[in-house]
This record gives structure tokens, C-alpha cells and sequence, in this order.
């Protein structure tokens, strides 16, 4: 009985030590680091999540200036569906999660920087100090040539560059640029104007009309536009700068001033002239236009503007055209002989007197830039020929698309 006992006893204390044993085994295995060397299965399919992120994103760093852009294509590529970087399609919830958390840590606030540089590399504004403009431009007299454009007049390749062009092919011509204020009438032509001259005014409209479109004649905004312009010429003549005004489609062959009228106060250009430069009855066109600064001449563009709550719905020529056959008397007003100051309503065929060539009596600018194109190169092969003194004779190819 007693060996029994013993038996039992003892078999019961040996188990009792092999599960404790087996208790105490467990728990050290547990807390004994991964060995250095997984299996072969647990290389294939248990690669953990830390050594799959990227080594820059577990240990972050703020990327130099030159590297923010890198970084920040970095990041956007890691967030992408079915990326490899654990954050596309093929991770898990928690290791999308993980991923997130990387990302924002990585991207770097960099907008205030780019604003220094960009900022830092910016030129400063061009002045917009009508005043100083004007001063800067004009010549020893107070006198400066003006020009106005929109987006669509400015366009490269358009009016602004045949304009421009035609100086460096004139007679005597090459300097006036330096003597021009180009006024545009938008954003667009202004930054497309401070791209190629050094004289360019944003005249602003203060109720937020937009001229950019091309303007045809007496739609849309041509009215507003045309007043305006009126009302700019007003304000140079009351800052004492007297101004000679010449629309962009206009093409300079030789310098107007000494073939203007002496003693000239308001000159306008014609669509058609009839013989007197003193007769009301020439035809008006305000794209050729000078006028001498003095309290005479700012009278009469104070009656001109005046005067056009008595004629509503007309353009500026028009009024201009009645308040002269009225008979205003507080300036003298004169007209432009087309011989010399011609267009494509009526111009001189002697290439030896012209002095600028206009694109009145033409209706769309592809229309206006295909026959001052070839007014161009009529000048051109007419200076060649003059030059090899053979130009007898030689004349404008007409008819063009406007010009007969």
C-alpha cells in the first residue's frame, strides 16, 4: 500500500515540474529576440513593414531648397494606387495607416519659400505713374508719340510687331520708339507690351470692363473703349505733354513731325481728303491725330467730351465731326493731306512723299494684317529699288483684300 502510494506521489510531482517547466521554456521563447536568419517561407511571404518603407521614411529629414520638388514627387508617387510602398492596393488597414502617418511627416510646408524666391526673383513693377511715364517718353519739346492696344491687337506676330517693324525699315524713323508710350487697354497686352518696349501704361477700367476681345467697329465695347482713349489723350494734354496718336494698324515710313501743318493745334488724319486742310468738310479718322498741349486744346477735348451726351451712341469721330462743322472756334482744327498721311480709304501712289499707310476702310484684323503685310514689303522692295536707283515708277500692289 505504501509503494503504491510512493508511486503516485512521485508521478504526480514529476508532472507537476515537467509543466513548469514547459510554462517557463514557453516564456523565455517568447521574449528572445527574431533570429537574424528566417526561413526561407518567411522570406518570401513575411517581409514586415518597417523593412518595406523606405529608409527616408522612417527617419524623416527636411529636404534642402534645391530638393523640394523632388520630395514632394516622392511622396505623391508613394500614395498611388497599387504602389509597392505599402500604401497602395496590396496593404493592409494598419499598414496603410503607418504609411499615412510617414507621408504628412515627410511633405514639407514649403509655400512661404517659394514665395521669398519667387518673389526675390521677380522684377520690380514697371512704373505706372502716367506723369513720370510721360516724362520719361517725351521729346525735348513735351511731345510724345502714343499708341493704344488690346490682347487681340497685341498678339505676337499681330499689329504691335508689324507696327513696331515698320520703324526699323523708315526713313528716318528708327529713333520715334524711343518716344512712344504704348497704352494698353488690358492685363494681357500690358505684359505682352513690357515684352518688347520699354514705355507701356495699364490704363485700368475702374468698373471692370474688359477690352481684350477684338473690338469691331461700333460693337460690343468700341464705344466705352473709344471714349476712354479720348479721355486719356485729355489727361496728357492737361499734364502739359503735347502727343501725336497713331493707331497700331498704321505703318510709319518716314517721321511725320515736318510734314505736319505750321503752327498746328488739333491735326487729324482723313479717310478722305477734299483739298483744304482747313475745310470742315474732310472726312475725320482719329487714328492719326496730334494736338499741342495749351489751354486752348484741352478746352476743345473738354467740349469734345461734353458733347457727347448730345450725340448718344456715337463714336468719338463722329461728335468730333459735328462739334467742327458747328464751327467750335477755342482751337484751330486741321485735316491730313492722304498723299502723304494715307490709308486704304484713299492714299498717293508716290512712294517718294508717304509718310505712314493706314488700315481704315477694312473691316477684321486677318483682313487688316494680310494687306499691311504687303504694304510692308512694298516698302521694302521700294527702298531696295531707290537705293539701286531704279524705284521710277514703282508703286502699292492693288488691289488687296481692303486697299485699291
Amino acid at each position: 500500500m505504501k509503494s503504491a502510494t510512493s508511486l503516485l506521489l512521485g508521478a504526480a510531482l514529476a508532472t507537476a515540474f515537467f509543466l513548469l517547466y514547459t510554462s517557463l521554456c514557453r516564456d523565455l521563447g517568447a521574449a528572445a529576440p527574431r533570429s537574424v536568419s528566417p526561413t526561407r517561407w518567411e522570406q518570401e511571404t513575411n517581409t514586415t513593414a518597417a523593412e518595406e518603407v523606405p529608409a527616408r521614411l522612417v527617419e524623416p529629414k527636411r529636404p534642402e531648397a534645391g530638393k523640394e520638388e523632388e520630395g514632394r514627387k516622392h511622396v505623391a508617387a508613394s500614395s498611388g494606387d497599387g504602389d509597392d510602398g505599402r500604401g497602395g492596393a496590396g496593404a493592409t488597414a494598419e499598414e496603410k495607416g503607418q504609411s499615412k502617418k510617414q507621408q504628412r511627416i515627410v511633405m514639407p510646408d514649403t509655400s512661404s519659400t517659394q514665395k521669398q524666391q519667387q518673389q526675390q526673383k521677380s522684377p520690380p513693377s514697371p512704373s505706372q505713374d502716367l506723369a513720370d511715364l510721360l516724362r520719361r517718353a517725351a521729346t525735348a519739346d513735351r511731345t510724345v508719340l502714343m499708341t493704344a492696344i488690346n490682347e487681340a491687337w497685341a498678339a505676337p506676330g499681330s499689329f504691335l510687331d508689324l507696327f513696331l517693324e515698320s520703324f526699323r525699315h523708315g526713313e528716318d524713323t528708327a529713333e520715334l520708339p524711343g518716344h512712344l508710350l504704348i497704352v494698353a487697354m488690358d492685363g494681357k497686352a500690358f505684359h505682352r507690351c513690357n515684352a518688347v518696349h520699354r514705355f507701356c501704361y495699364w490704363f485700368r477700367a475702374d468698373d471692370g470692363m474688359d477690352f481684350a476681345a477684338e473690338q469691331k467697329y461700333m460693337k460690343g465695347d468700341y464705344l466705352e473703349m473709344m471714349w476712354r482713349r479720348n479721355r486719356l489723350q485729355q489727361s496728357v494734354l492737361e499734364l502739359g505733354y503735347s502727343f501725336l496718336f497713331t493707331d497700331v494698324d498704321i505703318l510709319w515710313f518716314r517721321t511725320p513731325f515736318p510734314r505736319l501743318p505750321v503752327g498746328a493745334q488739333v491735326v487729324m488724319s482723313s479717310d478722305f481728303f477734299v483739298g483744304d486742310a482747313d475745310s470742315p468738310h474732310n472726312y475725320p479718322n482719329g487714328g492719326l491725330l496730334y494736338v499741342r498741349s495749351s489751354p486752348a486744346t484741352v478746352g476743345f477735348y473738354r467740349h469734345w467730351q461734353a458733347s457727347r451726351a448730345r450725340f448718344p451712341g456715337h463714336h468719338e469721330q463722329y461728335v468730333f465731326d459735328k462739334i467742327v462743322k458747328e464751327g467750335y472756334a477755342g482751337a484751330r482744327v486741321q485735316f491730313l493731306d492722304t498723299a502723304v498721311f494715307g490709308g486704304f480709304c484713299q492714299h498717293g501712289n508716290d512712294l517718294g512723299r508717304v509718310a505712314t499707310m493706314h488700315a481704315n476702310c477694312c473691316i477684321g484684323l486677318d483682313n487688316k494684317l494680310f494687306d499691311l503685310k504687303n504694304v510692308l514689303q512694298d516698302w521694302k522692295t521700294y527702298r531696295a529699288r531707290a537705293k539701286a536707283g531704279n524705284a521710277q515708277g514703282f508703286s502699292w500692289r492693288v488691289p488687296g483684300r481692303c486697299i485699291h
